[in-house]
């Protein structure tokens, strides 16, 4: 059984991750950008930034620990994760997918597009 800080812990010791705030709640940002947030741990979840073919995975494999978050933020990947049902070794996973997920983002936002200058 997870908590919330197992989720903040684990979250944090990626690399160059930080944590802020979004709306009053925790986030965990690499590069300036969310990966995860602990918006809804006065419910028992955790949330993922995850894509939509990723979300539809997790859910697959293990549906008693993550659940899509309702309406269209769900449709578009983002991903509630029971603390309470996820072990250490699930969680840690799942953020790691999240993170390198934004860090991918982050690159691909970072490079001009062709016919653009600089």
């Amino acid at each position: 059984m997870a908590t919330a800080d197992d989720f903040r812990r684990l979250a944090l010791g990626l690399d160059g991750a930080e944590e802020r705030s979004h709306v009053g709640a925790p986030d965990f940002r690499v590069g300036g950008r969310i990966f995860a947030t602990l918006a809804h741990e006065a419910r028992g979840y955790g949330n993922l930034m995850l894509t939509p073919e990723v979300q539809a995975m997790f859910v697959g494999d293990a549906p008693d620990v993550f659940v899509p978050i309702a309406g269209g933020w769900g449709r578009m990947g983002m991903t509630h994760v029971r603390l309470e049902a996820a072990d250490e070794e699930i969680l840690a996973g799942a953020l790691r997918t999240a993170w390198k997920l934004r860090v991918e983002k982050n690159a691909k936002v970072r490079q001009p597009r062709p016919g653009r200058r600089k």
